[in-house]
């Protein structure tokens, strides 16, 4: 299965592609502002049996100069499979669409930091006929933003920081200063946020600190771990109708996020979902649905494996 935190590092730039100029100041590269970005398909499967996929993929329009591709890769730890793969992710891309390939990897530890960033080449020794560099973000040059008017400046900025440090020993003021940023954010801001920040921490024990935070300073908010944490407060004394009514409630919601997005949702997906009585089960199809591009799409990642 796919990981939360793996999900987190790369699926903000889906919604907040802006972010890659908060990030090119930090390591040092310079890009003109982003006008806007396109999503586009994450599947590099070519017609052979052989599927490549990879994280995030987007069209970045500039203001000043032209388009160009923007690989986002989540790399929990090292993989020598990536050494063949991305290579062949940027020449791939750039056969494909024509546009100049930028690969950006984010990280959560500073040894995968440090080998994702080595360059990749390939050909003779004494002539590489092909190099690939990683741009790498991670703990080792993502700002520690434990001050609350730093992280209002750029809340996506800041929930990508937080997400990288999720293994620092000030994570409890990590989060106690986005917490406290986020509040008077507008709520169709704050939603995706919490949730990334939910995601990126994983099982570690920061998260229950985040969801304390949550509850506390963001209890006004509704999102699905504000729910979560709601039901589960509200959990005892209630009795089997009530417990089908959230489950009713939520099945609804993951409905209503996919209509409001505009996302057309197929006969299959409306049928699935109002059938199903596992909360858990709807809780993941309720995060999914900020994301996805077409309905069924909440269900992938049932089945899919852990990269």
């Amino acid at each position: 299965m796919v990981s939360a935190p793996h999900e987190a590092m790369h699926r903000v730039f889906q919604e907040y592609p802006s972010l890659l100029s908060g990030l090119s100041d930090v390591l040092g590269l310079e890009l003109p502002p982003v006008a806007s970005a396109e999503l586009l398909t994450v599947d590099l499967t070519e017609t052979e049996p052989l599927e490549r996929r990879v994280d995030t993929l987007l069209r970045i329009k500039t203001e000043n100069d032209g388009p160009f591709l923007l690989v986002v890769e989540a790399q929990g730890k090292q993989d020598p499979g990536k050494t063949a793969s991305w290579p062949y992710y940027v020449t791939y891309l750039n056969n494909k669409y024509r546009l100049p390939v930028l690969l950006l990897v984010i990280c959560q530890d500073h040894a995968t930091a440090a080998w994702a960033a080595r360059p990749l080449t390939i050909g003779l020794p004494q002539w590489p006929t092909v190099t690939t560099r990683p741009l790498v973000a991670g703990p080792h040059n993502m700002p520690v933003i434990t001050n609350v008017a730093e992280a209002r400046k750029d809340l996506a900025f800041a929930t990508l920081s937080a997400i990288t440090h999720a293994d620092n020993p000030d994570v409890d003021a990590i989060l106690k200063t986005m917490s406290v940023a986020l509040r008077d954010a507008p709520e169709s801001l704050v939603e995706p946020l919490v949730e990334f920040i939910a995601q990126g921490l994983g099982n570690r024990p920061a998260a229950q600190q985040w969801r304390n935070l949550v509850a506390v300073d963001l209890s006004f908010y509704t999102s699905p771990l504000s729910e979560e944490i709601r039901d589960e407060g509200r959990a005892q004394g209630r009795d089997e109708g009530r417990a089908q009514g959230r489950v009713e409630g939520r099945a609804d919601a993951v409905l209503f996020l996919l209509s409001a997005r505009g996302i057309d949702i197929t006969e299959a997906t409306r049928e699935k979902v109002a059938a199903c009585g596992d909360p858990e089960a709807l809780g993941r199809w309720l995060v999914r649905a900020a994301f996805v591009t077409t309905s069924d799409e909440i269900f992938d990642e049932e089945t899919a494996a852990d990269r």
